[in-house]
């Protein structure tokens, strides 16, 4: 009886870990999905430069295809182990367990990589400054995409130009800074807060805010703690596995119980042997 109430409670512990495995997948590769525009138009701005390198190494879990092919298996190696825990079917469970040794494997050796990586890669202010010979292009035909990129980043991170807003005025040949460096985006407010208010303009350079998101965004930190969890979650269910596939193995072939067979057999015939003469 207590065997059973074991291996009941392993099972609803299994049951757990593989709902964990879901949840935290699924919200890893949404994530992942999310930051892709991010990334997109950061690479945009940051083609060819070491800027570009840096932005790579930190968001190694974001664009690298072996974490997310292992989230995308790793829901249907939990479907796989939810299966063979309800069924409590050992090569399935062994199975199960292989798999997450597997991809655990591979987890850590893309973190051993990426920190690696981040080492051998340092960025400083100078690099940032770069960034200003890709303000020449903007607004030219040929250059939509370049246009784009910068539109996005100085709208999503509230900033202007580089080092400052006058970055536009002094670099290129316009006599404002673009639209999507207003507070308050309309067409022809930074022509307007030009020529009135400057404090309707975003003040900070996105030279700064470039280098901050380097360092980490809260969404990328997301993803490390996730990483890091469905690591965790992984050891224990390797563990909690391996109990369970031993108490199903005892409980098909009970040592004890193939002792006590004969046993129970030879006195069966002793009883029956015993009452043949009355």
């Amino acid at each position: 009886m207590a065997r059973e109430d074991s291996v009941r409670c392993l099972r609803c512990l299994l049951y757990a870990l593989n709902l964990l495995f879901w949840l935290m997948s699924v919200c890893v590769l949404g994530i992942s999905a999310w930051m892709r525009d991010y990334l997109n138009n950061v690479l945009t701005l940051t083609a060819e430069t070491r800027v570009e390198e840096a932005v790579i190494f930190a968001y190694v879990p974001v664009v690298h295809p072996a974490m997310i092919a292992v989230c995308c298996f790793l829901i249907v190696v939990g479907m796989l182990g939810y299966w063979g825990t309800t069924n409590n079917d050992i090569l399935l469970l062994l199975w199960y367990v292989g798999s997450l040794l597997v991809m655990l494997s591979i987890e850590l050796a893309c973190g051993v990589w990426t920190s690696e990586q981040e080492i051998t890669v340092p960025v400083q202010w100078s690099d940032m400054l770069t960034l200003q010979s890709r303000m020449t292009n903007y607004g030219l035909p040929r250059y939509q995409w370049l246009t784009n990129a910068w539109n996005f980043f100085q709208r999503e991170f509230k900033c202007c130009g580089v080092v400052y807003l006058t970055d536009w005025l002094e670099v290129t040949e316009m006599e404002w800074p673009p639209d999507s460096c207003c507070v308050k985006e309309f067409p022809g407010c930074s022509k307007q807060a030009h020529s009135g208010d400057l404090s309707d303009l975003h003040q900070e350079g996105c030279g700064r805010k470039m280098y901050s998101f380097l360092r980490g965004t809260k969404q990328l930190k997301v993803l490390q703690v996730l990483g890091i969890s469905i690591g965790v979650t992984q050891i224990l269910a390797m563990i909690l596995t391996l109990t369970l596939l031993w108490a199903l193995y005892y409980d098909r072939k009970d040592p004890v119980a193939e002792k006590l067979k004969p046993l129970d057999n030879d006195s069966g015939q002793q009883l029956s042997c015993c009452g043949n003469p009355a």
